[in-house]
């Protein structure tokens, strides 16, 4: 009898996992619909919010979704229009850009030559390329661009979820048996995401307008491009503000030298160090954080399913599936491992001070 389960568990084993592999090739085939879904979803999950606001406030769902989506195509049409210009300059410029940033980085390995380092010049170059790092953040940008020339069908994508959000309750509510005790899961669900997207794509427009402030203030080309560089990939936490710093910082030094740059650099990290260390768990909770590995698996996982928009969208999608997770008791311990320490201290107090419902906070620290 034993023998017989554990077969059974071991023939589930394998068929979930080959039900998982089929699942991601079949992401990677449908890749350019998937991702154009995603970006969508994205939007709407930040729109549904203001939709939800207007409705309580009495506004007919159709003139809501109309003013939410004439704001869409204002925000839409300045981005594409002020960035767009600089993403293309900055195209053209690259090649100029990349020899002069080789140009300094065999002045700085003959300076330490001179100083008695032994260093292999021409391996060392081979190997570290500077310039790879301008190359990666241009095709980034240009993959981004390419996404939005879809812009109407995202546009519709968007109108339809949102249609579709506005009466979603009611449908559930026809089609289970018992909907209160069925729909809270969905519910907690849905609210930690809207949270989650909502509260990150402020503090990522708060990252990306400091960051174009201070490079206008330092004279750095296209300050307006790194600006969104640092809001979208504000989204990919500790990775994305160091791989967001690495461009603008290297331009600086480029045009204005080692001291600019050195500035550029301090102020990508006071940036981040105050919006992602200091504002950002206290809006949104250490609760929901990802440990450092989840994340840099996240970012190569969905890089390499969806390409560089699937880098950009990592952790909200992982933020996802945390979420999900967690909204099951089945689950949860799932949730717990993809989470950060921090949150896996927090889930043990609360067990602490559950089972000892008389300590004090402090007693419940202490018991950890």
């Amino acid at each position: 009898m034993t023998g017989h389960i554990k077969d059974s568990r071991a023939l589930n084993a394998m068929i979930t996992a080959a039900a998982f592999v089929i699942i991601i090739a079949g992401m990677r085939a449908a890749e350019a619909i998937l991702v154009q879904f995603l970006i969508s979803a994205f939007i709407a999950i930040i729109c549904a919010p203001p939709l939800f606001w207007m409705q309580r406030k009495g506004v007919p769902t159709i003139l809501a979704i109309l003013i939410i989506v004439l704001t869409i195509v204002v925000v839409g049409l300045l981005i594409t229009t002020v960035v767009g210009t600089s993403l293309n300059d900055f195209s053209r410029d690259l090649p100029s850009y990349q020899s002069r940033l080789e140009g300094k980085t065999a002045e700085l390995l003959e300076w330490l030559e001179e100083k008695g380092v032994g260093i292999n010049k021409k391996g060392l170059l081979q190997a570290i390329n500077p310039g790879s790092a301008m190359s990666f953040v241009a095709g980034l940008l240009s993959k981004f661009g390419k996404v939005l020339t879809n812009a109407f069908l995202i546009l519709l994508t968007v109108i339809f979820i949102l249609f579709e959000a506005s009466g979603f309750s009611v449908k559930l509510h026809a089609a289970l048996n018992n909907p209160e005790s069925s729909l809270g899961g969905f519910e907690v669900f849905f609210k930690n995401i809207n949270r989650y997207v909502a509260l990150k794509t402020l503090t990522s427009i708060a990252t990306g307008l400091a960051v174009g402030i201070l490079l206008t203030v330092l004279g750095v080309d296209y300050p307006l491009l790194w600006g969104l560089l640092a809001f979208m990939l504000n989204f990919v936490p500790s990775i994305g503000s160091i791989i967001a710093a690495i461009p603008a910082v290297l331009l600086a030094l480029i045009q204005l030298g080692s001291g600019s740059a050195a500035v550029a650099a301090l102020g990508f990290l006071i940036i981040n160090t105050v919006i992602g260390s200091i504002i950002e768990p206290k809006v949104m909770g250490r609760g929901l954080g990802l440990s450092t590995l989840v994340v840099f698996l996240s970012l190569v996982f969905w890089g390499w399913v969806l390409g560089p928009i699937g880098m950009l969208l990592s952790v909200p999608l992982t933020m996802t599936v945390k979420i999900a997770l967690d909204s099951s008791e089945d689950t949860r311990w799932l949730a717990i491992l993809l989470g950060s320490e921090a949150a896996a201290e927090k889930v043990l107090n609360a067990m602490t001070a559950a089972e000892n419902p008389g300590l004090p906070a402090a007693d419940h620290e202490g018991e950890k």
